[in-house]
């Protein structure tokens, strides 16, 4: 008769599958013990691997002891921890009780990278096979990526994707360094994954990292810090971790950066330098959620309002894959300025974002449209103007050194239904859009704004997303912000004087012409420029020719 194998392919330290246990009475009372409370088995039977002392056994933190009990009592949990204080290793310290105690359980390890993730499990592997043989499972598989147990339990690990769990069941999900995730993956993991991960009464999910700028991440822990969310928030200060103090800070910050120190260490979410908003005042931009959204990337923070006077600032792309269509609409009925709807979409092709832009602008009272015409914008300008034929394309004319200037379709010069950015434009539009957003004249409610906003630093003497980060919702704003430079502007501001415009503005030039007299700009004999008390220019017409400008 063959002896029956009790090692896992010759691995002594491993259980095989099949491998009959004689507990004794203390054992058996043990092992009801250890599975009952999670805090006993790590402190008892798990062992780590310290850098200086080897293998040793895992003697948690205070901080740490409260982590573990907040995620056995919890279904949902995030944690933002600073480096280094042993976030993974309590994480995976759990997941292998869960596995052990638990049968017919699955969980994914899921990190940034697929090198951590199995980096991670073989963390795990090494606690595992330094258990007691009567506390293990027998082995049904052992390798790299994956770990089944005799009791049905078993361990995937791999890179957050949407495709790493995409048709399986997991009851506990780790994602470990979810900031660090791309957003793109992030974005697709959770609209396409989560919702069947959560759908459970009793699945489980840890996520746990160190900030990385406002990405997901932020918003999770924001939700959950705020209460509107399912998710239990933990935090660790650096200090903590023992070893931790002052001097430890400067040495830190002496070898490294105090930005680095911040982000990695304090937790700070914002992490850039150079950033167009200061940072202090972009950790206090709070966002709220839509009012309604739809498939195609249209949010409303804030319903349209009669009477009220709207602005769409429009940003065109390829699409399809590529960069984002964008457009914002602000009210601008009154001061302070208020973001109330935005789109953003890079998968619509441009043959199609005018109807959007339509749609959206006729909602929000035939809103005022100023469509930023590089690269194919000018094509999406001469649909609405030409095709839909709306009336409300904002125009801009060419005036020499002067630049574009807005001028509401009765300008003389080269005009066009939408205006170029240029370096002088972006220049413009960035300074006073810094200006509004810090003095609270702009109000901004958008989560993928604000996002977007923290990426957006300086670079080659003008401002642009970091590599890897979007900047067109930003530069939609960035567009609105030269938009409020313009004369035309105040006159769209003000409902009084749009409404006696027309009345008032023959005894305007009356009064105004006076002490400066008509200059002939010899390029209409029907056309006379004058300068105002204010220095505003202005060009006149008979009335055949149209009248004032």
């Amino acid at each position: 008769m063959a002896k029956k194998i009790e090692h896992y392919l010759g691995n002594p330290n491993l259980k095989a599958k099949g491998v009959d246990v004689e507990f004794t009475k203390e054992q058996v009372a043990e092992y009801l013990r250890c599975g009952q409370d999670p805090l006993y088995f790590i402190k008892k039977y798990v062992k780590i691997v310290h850098l200086d002392k080897g293998l040793i056994p895992f003697e948690l933190y205070d901080f740490q002891e409260d982590i573990v009990t907040k995620i056995h009592d919890n279904r949902f949990v995030i944690c933002k921890l600073p480096r280094q204080s042993g976030k993974s290793t309590t994480t995976i310290a759990y997941l292998l009780h869960y596995v052990l105690f638990n049968a017919e359980v699955s969980v994914a390890i899921l990190a940034n990278k697929q090198a951590t993730a199995r980096e991670l499990l073989h963390r795990l592997k090494l606690a595992y096979e330094h258990l007691p043989k009567w506390l293990q499972q027998g082995v049904e598989q052992w390798n790299k990526g994956t770990i089944e147990l005799e009791n049905g339990s078993r361990i995937l690990a791999s890179a957050t994707s949407s495709s790493a769990i995409r048709g399986s069941s997991f009851n506990l999900i780790f994602l470990d360094e979810f900031a660090f995730v791309p957003p793109e993956v992030a974005d697709e993991f959770f609209s396409s994954v989560y919702p069947t991960i959560t759908s459970g009464k009793t699945t489980k999910v840890m996520m746990v990292s160190t900030p990385h700028g406002m990405n997901l991440f932020y918003k999770f822990w924001t939700d959950a810090s705020n209460g509107r969310s399912s998710y239990v928030p933990i935090e660790v200060h650096w200090s903590q971790v023992p070893g931790r103090d002052e001097k430890w800070k400067q040495e830190t910050i002496a070898n490294t950066s105090e930005q680095q120190f911040r982000t990695e260490f304090e937790c700070d979410f914002v992490g850039s330098v150079n950033t167009l908003i200061e940072a202090k005042k972009l950790k206090e931009l709070t966002y709220i959620d839509p009012v309604f959204s739809n498939d195609e990337g249209f949010d409303v923070l804030k319903e349209p309002e009669e009477d009220h006077t709207y602005v769409m600032c429009v940003d065109v792309s390829r699409g399809q894959g590529l960069d984002y269509h964008a457009f914002t609409i602000v009210d601008i009925t009154e001061m302070p300025y208020r973001l109330v709807a935005k789109f953003r979409n890079n998968q619509m092709s441009p043959l199609v974002y005018p109807n959007a832009i339509y749609s959206a602008a006729r909602q929000y009272n035939n809103c005022h449209i100023l469509v930023e015409l590089n690269d194919i914008g000018g094509q999406v300008a001469d649909v609405l103007h030409t095709e839909m034929e709306y009336d409300g394309l904002l125009v801009t004319t060419v005036r020499g050194r002067k630049g574009q200037t807005l001028d509401g379709g009765f300008g003389t010069g080269q005009s066009q239904y939408g205006i170029r950015t240029t370096e002088a434009v972006k220049r413009v539009g960035c300074s006073l859009l810094k200006s509004m957003i810090e003095e609270n004249k702009l109000i901004i409610e958008d989560f993928e704004t604000i996002k977007e906003f923290v990426s957006f630093i300086s670079k080659k003497k003008s401002y642009q997303a970091e590599t890897g980060h979007h900047d067109d919702l930003v530069m939609t704003l960035v567009l609105f912000g030269w938009l409020t430079t313009q004369s035309y502007f105040k006159e769209l501001t003000n409902l009084d004087i749009r409404k006696d415009l027309y009345e008032d503005k023959m005894k305007q030039i009356e009064d105004d012409m006076t002490p400066f007299g008509f200059i002939e700009d010899g390029l209409n004999s029907n056309i006379q420029t004058f300068q105002d008390n204010s220095g505003e220019i202005w060009t006149v017409q008979d009335e055949e020719s149209g009248g004032w400008m």
